[in-house]
């Protein structure tokens, strides 16, 4: 067989049901710093479960770039079982700013990639603005040669460059072990190439630029989206999808239009925050509302893996953003939990 055969085997391997259009980099809930919160993550992942089943664990909105090796593990042990309760596949986050790191903390994790509920590594390129494309492939080709099922994630805001659409074209050639891209840099220059990509899925990461028209059901050049704010906006993400699955594109538009229009919003509000980062923080803020509903601004604002609190002033501004675009609900998802 060649590289797109092999790879679509072990895909149908690895998905029998197909592989989710709407996966979640999940976000990573604290009861003190660095400390993480098992009935709390386990309660937000119960809330998503019915409308994603595929979850990154930890990615940059879950904080895995602060996180070490031990707090990865902690949280990959609260999370794995409670996901696999679930039936929901779980990538697991390597973000490391370099090979090295990266090869190690797979080594020092390969138990995790026994549970039923893995389906491969997600790593960035290796850091640095000055890296040429062959010394970017050359880095990747280092994990990727290890074998295992793995998810490439262009992410150039933390690794200060990105992968030419010919590098990942030649990756997925040599190897039928690299199932997924995701990008988040906004820019989607290796979506729009044009290359072939032998069957590799691509994911959308970016929440510039709308939604709707991303999906090849919107003619667009992705198979789905892997997204922070389907953390707090899973069912309203899922809906669009069906809408374009079903030929509803006004429908889909109108609903992508909304979604933007908060999102846009919410992330404003936080870029000017001096702790953590945008996506941690903007749905963080948010999943809060989601959380406790009408009584969001009475409860503590939730903590970063730094310790520190989100401001109460941003709270109360997603409470009253969410409650205007009908979003708020009375009561929260923690409420149906005993």
């Amino acid at each position: 067989m060649n590289s797109r055969q092999q790879r679509l085997a072990l895909q149908s391997q690895l998905f029998p049901a197909g592989i989710p259009s709407l996966w979640c980099p999940v976000l990573t809930h604290f009861r003190e710093a660095h400390e993480p919160d098992a009935k709390r993550i386990q309660a937000h992942i119960a809330s998503l479960a019915p409308y994603v089943s595929g979850i990154l664990v930890p990615g940059s909105t879950g904080e895995g770039w602060e996180m070490t090796d031990s707090d990865i593990r902690k949280v990959l042990s609260i999370v794995l079982p409670f996901a696999a309760s679930r039936e929901m596949k779980v990538l697991i986050g390597v973000l490391k700013t370099s090979v090295e790191d990266m090869l190690r903390c797979i080594d020092s994790m390969k138990e995790f990639a026994e549970h039923p509920s893995f389906v491969g590594w997600t790593i960035c390129p290796p850091k640095g603005s000055g890296m040429s494309q062959p010394e970017i492939e050359d880095g990747l080709s280092a994990i990727l040669a290890l074998g295992w099922p793995t998810a490439l994630y262009q992410l150039p805001q933390v690794t200060q460059n990105e992968m030419a659409a010919n590098t990942v074209s030649l990756l997925a050639e040599k190897f039928p072990n690299f199932i997924m891209f995701k990008d988040t840099s906004g820019e989607d220059r290796v979506a729009t190439s044009g290359l072939d990509f032998g069957g590799v899925f691509m994911v959308r990461g970016s929440e510039q630029a709308g939604y709707w028209r991303w999906p090849r059901a919107a003619n667009g050049c992705y198979d789905g989206f892997l997204l922070s704010t389907a953390n707090v906006l899973a069912k309203e993400h899922s809906r669009m999808l069906e809408m374009l699955d079903g030929g509803h594109i006004e429908e889909a538009k109108v609903s992508s239009s909304k979604l933007e229009g908060i999102v846009t919003e919410v992330f404003a509000m936080f870029k000017s925050f001096p702790y953590g980062n945008v996506f941690s923080n903007a749905n963080k803020a948010l999943d809060h509302c989601m959380a406790y509903g009408d009584d969001a601004t009475q409860i503590p604002p939730p903590l970063l893996y730094s310790g520190q609190r989100l401001p109460v002033a941003h709270v109360e501004k997603t409470v009253e953003l969410l409650r205007a675009n009908d979003l708020l609900p009375t009561k929260g998802y923690l409420s149906r939990i005993d």
